[in-house]
C-alpha cells in the first residue's frame, strides 16, 4: 500500500493565506517579512510609490491577527505631545489652585502629584507601549516626518519603551508589531533604518493586480477584471501626475459592476475615468493614451 506524504505548509504560506483572508494578497517577500517580523519582535519599514497597499498591509496584518491598531499618522510639526504623550495642563491647573484655596503649604504642593498617572495624556506611540494587550502599531508616512521629530521614534522602536522625566521608563507589557510606511518624499535617517526589516511594495503585475481586483469585486468577472488591471497599467506607464493606486483599481471596478458593465467599451471608460485618476490634466493625459480623446 503506497503511503502518501503530505507535505506540512510553511510558515510563510501560512501568512500569505491568512493575509488573503484578510484581503490582502502577498507575495512570498511581503509574507516573509511579515513572518519574520513577528518571530524577531522588529519593526517593518514599508517604503513605495503611493497607492501600492503599504497601510493596508498593517490594517490586514490587525485583521488577521485579532489585534487592535493604533495608528499615528505623521505630518510636518508633529511633536511629542501628539506623537507620544502629553500632560493635561488645565487638570494639573485646576488641581493646584484646589490645593492652594485649601491653604495647603508649598511643601504639600510640590508633592500634589500632579505629574501622575491621572494627568498623563497617552498618545499613540506610548498607548500601544501601555497596551494591556498586544496591539499593531501603524507609523503612516514616517517620510513627512522633521527629522528631529523621526528622533522620536529611535527609543520606541528599539527597546520598545518610552522615558517620560517626571515618571521614569514605562516598557511594553506586550512587544506590539510595527509598522512605519513611507513614500519615499525624503530619505530617512540610518538610525531608524537599521531598527527595521526593510520591505518595498512596487506596483502589481497585471496579472496580480486583476487577482486582486477579483478578489474584492468577485461579481465582476475574470475578463473585465483582467481588462481593467491592464488599462490601469497603461495609464501607469504614462506621465501622470498621480498614478491610479490599487485601491482605486479595486472602486473602479464597483463602479463598473454597479454600472451593469460586461465590458470595457470606449463610452465607458470615458464616463468613469474620474474614478481612477483626481486631476484634470491626468484625465487628458489618459484620453490621448487611450486614443479616446
Amino acid at each position: 500500500m503506497m503511503s502518501l506524504m503530505v507535505l506540512a505548509a510553511s510558515p510563510i504560506d501560512l501568512v500569505q493565506e491568512r493575509l488573503r483572508s484578510a484581503g490582502y494578497l502577498a507575495d512570498s517577500a511581503t509574507g516573509t517579512v511579515v513572518h519574520l517580523a513577528d518571530v524577531l519582535g522588529k519593526p517593518v519599514l514599508v517604503e513605495g510609490p503611493a497607492g501600492t497597499g503599504k497601510t493596508q498591509l498593517a490594517k490586514s496584518v490587525a485583521a488577521m491577527t485579532g489585534k487592535p491598531l493604533i495608528r499615528l499618522q505623521c505630518y510636518e510639526g508633529l511633536d511629542e505631545s501628539k506623537a507620544i504623550y502629553e500632560w493635561d495642563y488645565r487638570r494639573q491647573l485646576l488641581q493646584l489652585q484646589l490645593l492652594s484655596a485649601e491653604k495647603t503649604s508649598s511643601a504639600s504642593l510640590a508633592k500634589a502629584g500632579i505629574f501622575g498617572e491621572d494627568f498623563l495624556l497617552s498618545r499613540p506611540l506610548l498607548a500601544a507601549i501601555r497596551a494591556d494587550e498586544p496591539v499593531v502599531l501603524l507609523i503612516d508616512e514616517v517620510d513627512r516626518l522633521d527629522p528631529e521629530a523621526e528622533a522620536l521614534l529611535l527609543e520606541v522602536l528599539s527597546e520598545y519603551q518610552v522615558t517620560i522625566p517626571e515618571l521614569g521608563t514605562v516598557t511594553a507589557r506586550h512587544i506590539p508589531q510595527v509598522f512605519l510606511t513611507s513614500n519615499n518624499t525624503r530619505d530617512l535617517s540610518e538610525a531608524l533604518k537599521r531598527r527595521c526589516l526593510y520591505l518595498h511594495l512596487g506596483y502589481p503585475t497585471v496579472e496580480r493586480e486583476a487577482e486582486i481586483v477579483a478578489l474584492h469585486v468577485p461579481e465582476l468577472g475574470a475578463h473585465l477584471a483582467s481588462e481593467v488591471a491592464e488599462l490601469v497599467a497603461v495609464l501607469r506607464s504614462a506621465d501622470m501626475k498621480k498614478p491610479p493606486s490599487i485601491s482605486e483599481s479595486v472602486d473602479w471596478a464597483r463602479t463598473l459592476l454597479a454600472l451593469g458593465a460586461v465590458e470595457l467599451t470606449d463610452d465607458l471608460t470615458r464616463q468613469t475615468l474620474s474614478v481612477l485618476l483626481k486631476y484634470e490634466r491626468d484625465i487628458g493625459v489618459a484620453l490621448a493614451e487611450l486614443s479616446l480623446a
